[in-house]
């Protein structure tokens, strides 16, 4: 079992898809922490309604970014996770964490990286036109969206799509690869080697 703090900043839906998973034992793991920097944040909620604890830390209480990601990284560790997950966290994570938990922090973003980076993956790919986009979750870095891939998902745009009815696709199958990656590590089965990251049968 892997011990995982999961960060948000919205909705949570990614954060029930995996509160669903452990509970449909598909997920050999726990959530010790859920924190927002949002106070409103409906991922809150979801925590507190699966006895999980939540926690938002408001970013104006700390001088700066710094104090800020060592306030996550003290809560993270006292709660003694061992994996950060982000889960529609709306800020870069700094070196605090990040040095903390080296290669044990994941992200999820609705593009096939590196195309599409940024705040606005599924509206700028309908933009550019491109019939393919996806989903990728990777190991973060100090720069958004760039790190390591570990897997990524393809889905056609079809004519017609708008942000909305894409969006609700992409979110459909974010709900699937997330989970699955999270037990791949349950089970040991990546490995990362510069820039690869490769999957064990």
């Amino acid at each position: 079992m892997i011990k995982i703090g999961v960060l948000i900043s919205g909705s949570g839906s990614n954060l029930q898809a995996i509160i669903d998973a452990i509970e449909a034992d598909t997920l050999d793991a726990q959530i010790v922490t859920v924190i927002s920097n949002k106070a409103d944040a409906y991922g809150l909620e979801r925590a507190k309604a699966a006895g999980i604890r939540a926690v938002f830390l408001d970013p104006k209480d700390y001088p700066d970014s710094a104090a800020y990601n060592v306030a996550i990284r003290d809560e993270l560790q006292d709660q003694g996770a061992q994996y950060v997950v982000m889960a529609g966290y709306m800020k870069l994570l700094g070196s605090e964490v990040l040095e903390a938990f080296p290669m044990r922090v994941l992200n999820l973003h609705p593009a096939l990286l590196p195309s599409f980076p940024g705040a606005h993956g599924i509206e700028d790919a309908l933009d550019y036109g491109v019939k393919v986009t996806g989903i990728t979750v990777h190991f973060a870095d100090e720069q958004f969206d760039r790190g390591p891939i570990i897997a990524q998902k393809a889905i056609e745009i079809a004519e017609g799509d708008t942000p909305d009815t894409l969006a609700e696709r992409i979110h459909a199958a974010e709900h699937k690869l997330y989970p699955q990656v999270l037990q791949w590590i349950a089970d040991d089965r990546l490995t990362v080697k510069g820039r690869r990251v490769v999957l064990r049968s």
